[in-house]
């Protein structure tokens, strides 16, 4: 039973630095203390962010909004950014990362999680994590904001990638944003309209916003799209030219809408963030490569096609990784020799000792990396 209320965490930051002070000198050890200060509450850390689970609701058929309250060594984040979340799951550390898709101005925050099948994470998080349990947050990342000097904007989201323009979205209405917004979601099917009721209030509520959805799975009703992206689908959005464009979901869907914005003159503003890695050049032909990893002692045969990531899971090592699409920077590795490519640019690497993220880096030949 913890010996203080939860409430107690945010204020007891500041006489905790008394003791940081020590560990930074090497007096004290921070798991020690840790130790200690998990006595008096599970959530109070030196400076590990924990954070309690304080309301759980399902946003769509495979979508759950978790709220989350943070202890007093949480240092904010901007609306789009994303954090990791770690977990231990069979005495094994995981992480992932999720989208803010709100910042409250109690100090909670919002993430919204996405059912993914076969998962070590989602399952968990979806089915069996209560209200009260404990979460560990990482840093925050990203780079999509709000373009708060453009003369209209225009939101296009794919699947999951509505959380991050949900938060952006939420915050530039709350503060006042009077210029046309459309919001085109994708989702294979009807019951993945995430946060539907609240965005049909957010339209009725702002003479400025247009919510429209398109179903890439199953048939259109009332004034739903049918198919995935294409530019028939933004006839009715007004001014189109002069929008600025940010755009979220898989790489597939990212690229379309890149190609989209070049050939319509790309006059207005891009910001896109895919959560899937880029997909590989039809020109760069399959080989067989040699993989070595230094640390883990192994060397084995592998190709130039896949990541790094996904190929040193596939031999069965269990690299640090969180969002797997080259931002978080979780899954950085050392590269000790050959060359690298990056999945997002064709762009090569070979200088050993330079940093490289694995979940976005593939093979071009033979490679060793320390881990």
């Amino acid at each position: 039973m913890a010996l203080m209320p939860f409430a107690w965490m945010r204020g007891l930051s500041l006489w905790l630095r008394p003791l940081r002070g020590l560990v930074a000198r090497g007096w004290l050890r921070e798991s020690d203390v840790d130790t200690w200060l998990a006595l008096l509450h599970p959530a109070l850390r030196l400076n590990r962010v924990m954070a309690r689970v304080v309301a759980r609701q399902w946003v769509a058929d495979d979508m759950l909004a978790l709220c989350l309250r943070p202890n007093g060594n949480w240092r904010g984040a901007q609306p789009g950014q994303h954090l990791q979340l770690y977990l231990q799951r069979n005495g094994v550390r995981l992480s992932r990362s999720y989208s803010l898709t709100a910042l409250h101005a109690d100090g909670s925050l919002e993430i919204a999680i996405k059912r993914q099948p076969g998962g070590r994470v989602s399952p968990y998080l979806l089915e069996q994590l209560a209200v009260g349990e404990l979460l560990e947050l990482g840093p925050v990342h990203g780079q999509l904001c709000w373009p708060a000097a453009a003369q209209g904007v225009l939101l296009l989201a794919a699947g999951s990638g509505i959380t991050p323009l949900l938060g952006l979205l939420r915050a530039a209405l709350a503060q006042g944003c009077s210029a046309p917004i459309s919001l085109l979601h994708y989702v294979r099917e009807q019951g993945q309209r995430a946060f539907v009721a609240e965005l049909q209030a957010l339209q009725g509520q702002y003479s400025n916003l247009q919510v429209r959805w398109a179903l890439t799975g199953a048939d259109a009703v009332d004034t739903e799209l049918q198919g995935r992206f294409r530019a028939e689908h933004l006839q009715a959005v007004a001014d189109l030219s002069q929008r600025a464009v940010l755009s979220c979901g898989p790489a597939g869907f990212v690229g379309q809408v890149q190609q989209w914005w070049q050939g319509a003159g790309g006059h207005g503003e891009l910001q896109v963030e895919a959560f899937t890695p880029p997909a590989l050049s039809a020109d760069i032909s399959l080989r067989s490569v040699r993989l070595g990893f230094a640390r883990s002692r192994q060397v084995a045969q592998a190709d130039n096609q896949r990541s790094l990531l996904e190929q040193a899971e596939a031999l069965g090592l269990k690299p640090a990784h969180g969002c797997r699409q080259g931002i978080c920077a979780s899954c950085t590795c050392t590269l000790l020799s050959g060359v690298v490519r990056d999945l997002r640019s064709g762009a090569l690497f070979s200088e050993p000792g330079q940093p490289i993220r694995l979940c976005v880096s593939a093979p071009h030949g033979d490679v060793e990396i320390d881990l």
